[in-house]
């Protein structure tokens, strides 16, 4: 009887924390298709916002500069993070030490301050603001991150199968694409979807670093914060999560059926 109970409270938790979590979602979703624009009164259902999203101009500019800059930022950071990592991997103890708690910094930094000082840098050296100094902010912050997923893939290899590829003749390039780096592959990998998630979610740094008329989803949605937000961005909102829902789907069943 006891564990009954344990198991109805547990259940019950779960059930309250995801409500908690997916109730703000599911309100926006709603509201997506809400022909009012008022948040508090239905008006009747309407498709005409997922129109308005596709024809609006701005907002397929600013989706467009941020799966870019995601994309871009996450490719060039993961293959200098990746590098990185590897050299520090083959440093000695101390200084091995040392770079992986600089590296650690930009993480635990707040992200205001990385922001106000990528922006000064790029005043000083008398760089305008625009869509490459965002790029390169991104890139910036999103290189450690990369490095602290390829760090314990490093570990887990082992240095001899390396060396082995070497004695049978291997170049060291080739001994590298075809022992290492598919042994650490998963941290890369992780490390690029991370990049790309923070890149894409990112609004402090990019709104410091960015010009005149570059906009991404963000700062796009900031921008229209005081004049009252556009329901087209409820149906750009509820499209985005629509994607990630079905592949997050897909990525947890489909192996389970490869595996079956």
């Amino acid at each position: 009887m006891g564990q009954r109970i344990l198991r109805w409270v547990e259940n019950f938790y779960l059930f309250f924390i995801l409500l908690f979590l997916y109730i703000p979602m599911a309100t926006l979703m709603v509201l997506s298709f809400n022909t009012s624009k008022a948040r508090n009164q239905w008006g009747g259902f309407t498709l005409g916002w997922y129109l308005k999203m596709f024809d609006s101009r701005a907002i397929s500019q600013a989706l467009y500069n941020t799966l870019m800059i995601a994309f871009l930022s996450a490719l060039i950071a993961t293959v200098l993070g990746t590098l990185a990592a590897i050299g520090i991997d083959k440093m000695r103890r101390l200084p091995k030490n040392v770079y992986m708690g600089v590296s650690d910094i930009p993480m635990l930094n707040a992200e205001i301050v990385t922001g106000i000082s990528l922006m000064l840098v790029f005043i000083a050296f008398g760089v305008s603001l625009g869509f490459h100094t965002v790029l390169i902010s991104h890139i910036t912050f999103n290189v450690p991150y990369v490095i602290l997923s390829v760090a314990p893939k490093l570990k887990q290899t082992s240095q001899t199968t390396y060396e082995a590829a070497m004695d049978l003749g291997a170049p060291p390039i080739r001994a590298f694409f075809q022992v290492v780096l598919p042994d650490i592959m998963p941290g890369v990998l992780s490390g690029f979807l991370l990049a790309f998630t923070l890149s894409l979610d990112d609004f402090i740094i990019t709104h410091f670093t960015k010009g005149a008329g570059v906009n991404t989803l963000s700062t796009l949605i900031y921008s229209e914060v005081r004049r009252g937000i556009s329901p087209s961005m409820y149906a750009l909102s509820t499209v985005i999560f629509v994607v990630v829902f079905v592949l997050l789907l897909a990525s947890n069943f489909l192996p389970k059926k490869k595996e079956a």
